[in-house]
């Protein structure tokens, strides 16, 4: 198959959205489809074969992202050119509603990734937030009924989409992981990298630093746990727009020397983190999946996280992990509980690289290309 993806995020960008666009790409390249990207230029961004970069400008309220200018005297020819069997788009806006102009002029199938809950991620919208939430889900609505298909994430999201009025077929394609390359992290990089003391338990978070990840929340929670058990640390890494503001408020709660803030770390290096921690925290409640916690459980950590959206099909609550409402005391009880008792992390390691396994690259990418291949059939059938 030939497959056309637009985004109006890419790398060297990162995010889950990319991750799950870059991971599917390499795996169709390997079983023989042709992948060709459209999307956003950045700053210093090189050029590579089968990548199609529009020319951009910097997003007022996040300055590591980049708008695209939805248009391009090449787009038509090239499009032409490459004779694709399928559009993939992964934003119901500019570069997302461009590919989803140009499948309709080729007569060729549209399918859409809801990635997003974007009512959540009004905060980056500088005006009229009320009327931004209610808006974001009307264009979901429409956006997902113009396509040929809708993929989504987890079952939950499913059913959200559902219940705001979605009618196209939704199918559940997650995003997968490589397994092994979870299960042979360096134990020790993490310690000493940073220079951490010797003995201390760490409760590992990996992610954008943004408010919609709720790092406010688990430093809430950690203050709880620091004061019951002694020797632990929390570990944040990533970057993004709330990193120094987090910084600040470690400060003013009074742990900064107890939170350790990595920055963007190299995938090789983010492995170690998780091989040199104990317990993965997650509390974001804005994920129609969470990738990172299937990685965690991959490398054998336990996970505790809050039960919303995605996440809560993450995480089977008492057998890998446990997940919680969003209260910091029962959510400090459970990882305290944890750190307390070494046979239990054991246990739920075990069964978190055995579950990780079901969401596999390979499984993952297989689902992905049977639902193309339905929706290719289905739209010759029509045509």
């Amino acid at each position: 198959m030939k497959i056309g993806i637009f985004t109006d995020s890419y790398l060297p960008y990162t995010s889950g959205v990319v991750r799950s666009i870059q991971t599917f790409t390499e795996e169709l390249t390997n079983h023989g489809h042709e992948v060709f990207i459209f999307a956003p230029s950045y700053r210093n961004c090189r050029k590579e074969s089968r990548i199609f970069r529009f020319s951009s400008i910097p997003s007022p309220t996040n300055h590591d992202f980049t708008l695209a200018m939805p248009f391009s005297i090449r787009l038509r020819p090239t499009i032409k050119k490459l004779n694709l069997d399928l559009i993939h788009v992964h934003s119901p806006f500019l570069l997302g509603r461009l590919g989803a102009r140009y499948a309709r002029m080729l007569g060729i199938p549209l399918v859409f990734t809801y990635h997003t809950l974007y009512e959540q991620y009004v905060h980056y919208v500088p005006f009229a937030q009320s009327f931004t939430k209610e808006l974001a889900q009307k264009i979901s609505r429409a956006f997902c009924n113009y396509c040929d298909a809708v993929f989504v994430p987890t079952g939950v999201i499913r059913d959200y989409l559902q219940g705001i009025g979605v009618k196209k077929p939704i199918r559940i394609v997650p995003t997968g992981i490589k397994v092994a390359e979870y299960q042979n992290g360096d134990r020790g990089w993490l310690q000493r990298h940073f220079n951490l003391p010797p003995g201390e338990k760490i409760l590992l978070f990996v992610g954008r630093l943004g408010q919609e990840k709720n790092i406010n929340f688990l430093m809430e929670c950690f203050i709880i746990v620091s004061r019951e058990i002694s020797n632990t640390r929390l570990v944040l890494v990533g970057g993004g727009p709330e990193e120094e503001e987090l910084k600040n408020r470690a400060k003013e709660l009074g742990i900064s020397e107890q939170v350790t803030f990595t920055g963007v770390l190299p995938p090789s290096d983010v492995v170690n983190c998780y091989a040199g921690s104990d317990i993965f925290v997650f509390s974001s409640v804005t994920e129609t999946q969470g990738i990172v916690i299937t990685e965690a459980k991959a490398a054998g950590l336990p996970v505790v996280a809050v039960a919303a959206y995605g996440v809560s099909e993450m995480i089977q609550d008492g057998i890998d992990g446990y997940l919680t409402e969003l209260e910091p005391l029962q959510f400090a009880e459970k990882v305290c509980f944890l750190l307390k008792d070494v046979n239990i992390r054991k246990e739920m390691s075990l069964r978190g690289q055995q579950n990780a396994e079901m969401l596999s690259v390979a499984k993952c990418t297989a689902t992905l290309v049977d639902c193309y291949r339905q929706v290719i059939e289905r739209n010759t059938l029509v045509n």
